[in-house]
C-alpha cells in the first residue's frame, strides 16, 4: 500500500461546507469540538473526517461572526471543555446555507445525469 493509499476515499471539504456541518450538528444541542467531530463523522457514515487544524479554526471563525457563542463546562468525564452553541443569526445562516447547498446538489446531479446519457 502507498502513502497516498489511505488518502484515495477522504473528501477535502471546503470551507464553507465546514461551516455549514457545524451548524447542523449545532441544531442538536451544545457540544465541545470532538463532539461535533464525533457527530459529523457518525452522521455521513464514517465517510466525513474533520481534522483539529480544521474544526477550531472553523469554529473560533464561527464565534467571531456570532453564528456560535461558546462556555466553558465539564464535560460527562468532568474534564473542562469548551461547548459551542448555535445562535439565531447561526440559524439563519444555516438555512441560507442549506438553500445554497441543494441548489448546488441539484445542478452537480444535472450534469452528471447528462454525462451518463
Amino acid at each position: 500500500m502507498t502513502n497516498a493509499e489511505p488518502y484515495r476515499n477522504r473528501i477535502e471539504l471546503l470551507q464553507g461546507t465546514l461551516d455549514m456541518l457545524i451548524l447542523q450538528s449545532l441544531q442538536w444541542g451544545p457540544m465541545h469540538g470532538y463532539g461535533i467531530a464525533q457527530a459529523i463523522r457518525v452522521k455521513s457514515s464514517e465517510v466525513l473526517q474533520v481534522e483539529t487544524g480544521s474544526l477550531y479554526p472553523a469554529l473560533h471563525r464561527l464565534e467571531r461572526q456570532k453564528w456560535v457563542k461558546s462556555e466553558w463546562k465539564l464535560t460527562e468525564s468532568r474534564q473542562r471543555a469548551k461547548f459551542y452553541q448555535i445562535t439565531s443569526k447561526g440559524k439563519e445562516q444555516l438555512t441560507a446555507d442549506h438553500d445554497r447547498w441543494q441548489t448546488m446538489v441539484r445542478a452537480i446531479a444535472a450534469v452528471m445525469e447528462e454525462q451518463r446519457s
